[in-house]
């Protein structure tokens, strides 16, 4: 039975990383926006929901879709001044706005109560799961599961149609010429960045919320900058600008993060190192991915429009 908890648990970390994944994948792999700080979507979401749930004692799914609705107005805020910036610029906003965030989190112990513990750098515990009280211990993480699946699919579903329609061929060529080519066809740029980071946002924020629940438990050092690196590593391992790619990409990297765990029963190393260690890994295999990889497992497909 323990193997069978592990592996649900698994399945669910890939379901919410897949989602994360998936936001990124829109922002980056389709458009060209090196957000260094995607954690910031995945922190407010995860905090936003708690808060609505635990504070207001609202419904699971009020939680959600406020988490979602903060993460994209967060997207749009700061995409508005960052929007005509290079791609180096974009990232260090994006990466101090992430910290940002954390930091206000850290500091702060007032925006959240109900659980044992009451926010700021204790956390907040006592976050109430869906529907809990209808499943036993062992079934829980199997609807929960369901839960993730079913948000992973509609992310897949709704960024998969964005990508492929008239607003895909526009972040595209944002993505390949800049700002002069989707200029000359007449193409608000500034516009199309800011709705890329709303959107990638609000799923980010569906991410946070989705963790938030399942571990019941949230605190700002789950939140630091090594979220985004992760997320990263998962879409340049698995093929940017390709969705099916950016969900292997978080299979890849969460067995490969997970399954590490078990080596202190074989390696004789403490915790800690191996943590490290593992770390170490992830970057060597994204060096080994732009080596030999460069597009990842699964290559972008290239469309070609006819006449």
């Amino acid at each position: 039975m323990g193997l069978i908890n592990f592996l649900v648990y698994l399945a669910i970390m890939m379901g919410i990383y897949g989602i994360l994944s998936l936001s990124l994948n829109l922002q980056y792999g389709f458009t060209g926006l090196a957000n260094f700080g995607q954690v910031a979507f995945f922190c407010l979401g995860a905090y936003v929901s708690t808060i609505i749930v635990l504070t207001f004692d609202m419904p699971f799914i009020f939680g959600l879709l406020g988490g979602m609705a903060v993460a994209c107005v967060f997207g749009y805020v700061i995409a508005i001044p960052t929007a005509n910036l290079k791609e180096d610029y974009w990232a260090i906003v994006t990466l101090a706005a992430a910290e940002i965030v954390r930091i206000f989190f850290l500091n702060e112990d007032w925006v959240v109560g109900g659980g044992p513990y009451v926010g700021g750098s204790f956390g907040v515990g006592g976050i109430p799961q869906p529907l809990r009280s209808l499943f036993s211990a062992h079934t829980y993480p199997f609807f929960y599961l369901a839960i993730v699946l079913v948000c992973l699919f509609a992310t897949y579903i709704i960024i998969n149609t964005l990508t492929q329609s008239p607003f895909g061929r526009v972040i595209k060529s944002i993505r390949e010429g800049g700002d002069n080519l989707p200029q000359a066809m007449g193409k608000n740029v500034k516009k199309f960045r800011v709705k890329v980071m709303a959107i990638g946002g609000s799923f980010g924020g569906l991410a946070g919320c989705l963790w938030a629940h399942f571990h019941g438990f949230i605190s700002p050092d789950q939140f630091m900058p090594l979220e985004t690196f992760i997320v990263w590593a998962m879409v340049i391992v698995g093929g940017k600008a390709n969705n099916k790619g950016a969900i292997l990409g978080a299979v890849i990297i969460m067995v490969f993060y997970n399954s590490t765990r078990f080596l202190k029963d074989y390696i004789p190393v403490e915790a800690v190192t191996l943590a490290s260690l593992r770390m170490v890994a992830i970057g060597i295999l994204i060096v080994v991915a732009m080596l030999f990889m460069k597009e990842g497992f699964i290559k972008e497909k290239r469309v070609v429009y006819s006449k």
